[in-house]
């Protein structure tokens, strides 16, 4: 148990990352709101426009993550092989996670033995028709991005409206059938992951404001113990991605630590049941007292947690993309990290263990 004078001796680093999202639907009321420095504000909707790309009917296929959209599953296995782990997500697929490269890391999601979304990064990862690096000012001088996509998913039409931030963050592309989500790396303005998602999947996640008229396409509502399997999945991809970016600016990998991952994880589950987001618990105190009650010994600790992202992936990239945060995760004298999630509820702890 870490006494109360390792306590004084010890550096506590946290910093608090909210999006919280309702969604406005023609129907029914749907809101977002989002905390930029603690305050927080509701994005405005921005003006229609046209969907359609200048080249967009010209464009069929490409090489790389966009050729295996559709593909069946036992194609990808013999394409990429054995999946490292498979994880279950909220949305109806499995994730098939292949993640023993940090410069090539891929998520391939089948529902009913087909791909119906993927995901990667690093730099070895082919995503074209863009690239992991990519400055973000190419595709907009290409007039690709645009504040609202239309598509029509079972006879049923849908538009998504982006905010300003939102099309500087995480662009949403319409390309043929296939519609790529690019998740932008704001202090270097560049490429940092990409996922590529069919209508209908794009649809259950709705990662932006949504517009529809008719009938809703909705993932099957999950049972507690699928819940659990999905919050193992995302802690999982939590742990690799923060590796993997760590790699990326040059950082050693954090080990994976189970019972500080006991703590990340009860806190999530607190703020969740409670209805609070904060890193100070009514009931079980800050980071020190939670680390103390955990039993938890350190010399350095810092925790980074969010809300209502759609999953583990969206979670990391939005910690990426704020200051405290990404000082926290790529903060080089940590050498430990539990991750710990309930429903949409993430937090990581990281801590710097006496030597």
């Amino acid at each position: 148990m870490l006494g109360s004078g390792l306590l004084k001796l010890a550096k506590i680093v946290v910093t608090i990352l909210l999006l919280s999202s309702s969604i406005f639907y023609i129907s029914i009321n749907y809101g977002r709101t989002e905390s930029v420095n603690g305050l927080v504000h509701t994005a405005p909707l921005t003006s229609t426009i046209e969907r359609g790309l200048p080249y967009q009917k010209d464009i069929l296929q490409f090489n790389g993550l966009y050729s295996l959209i559709g593909m069946e599953s036992l194609k990808l296995k013999e394409k990429l092989g054995e999946p490292s782990r498979i994880d279950r997500s909220s949305y109806d697929y499995d994730w098939w996670v292949y993640n023993t490269n940090f410069n090539h890391y891929i998520q391939v999601g089948i529902e009913n033995d087909k791909v119906v979304t993927v995901f990667g990064t690093g730099n070895d990862v082919e995503v074209e028709p863009f690239k992991i690096g990519q400055p973000l000012a190419e595709i907009e001088r290409k007039g690709l991005i645009k504040s609202e996509i239309s598509l029509n998913v079972n006879k049923t039409p849908y538009r998504f409206v982006l905010t300003e931030q939102e099309m500087k963050t995480k662009p949403l592309i319409s390309m043929g059938e296939v519609f790529i989500q690019l998740y932008v790396d704001t202090f270097t303005e560049k490429i940092s992951s990409v996922r590529f998602l069919d209508g209908k999947t794009l649809i259950k996640l709705r990662p932006y404001e949504l517009a529809y008229r008719g009938e809703l396409l909705s993932a099957k509502k999950l049972s507690k113990s699928e819940s659990m399997e999905v919050e193992k999945g995302n802690k999982a991809q939590i742990y690799d991605l923060t590796n993997i970016y760590r790699n990326r600016h040059g950082l050693h990998p954090l080990k994976g630590d189970e019972q500080l991952a006991e703590v990340a994880y009860l806190h999530s589950k607190d703020m969740q049941i409670n209805d609070f987001f904060d890193h100070f618990s009514p009931t079980n105190g800050g980071l020190a007292e939670r680390l103390e009650k955990g039993e938890i010994s350190y010399q350095l600790a810092g925790e980074n947690i969010a809300a209502k992202y759609v999953d583990g992936i969206a979670a990391v990239e939005g910690w990426l993309n704020s200051q405290g945060h990404r000082e926290t995760l790529l903060n080089e004298e940590y050498n430990y990290l539990g991750v710990g999630v309930y429903e949409k509820y993430y937090t990581q702890n990281f801590i710097q263990k006496w030597k």
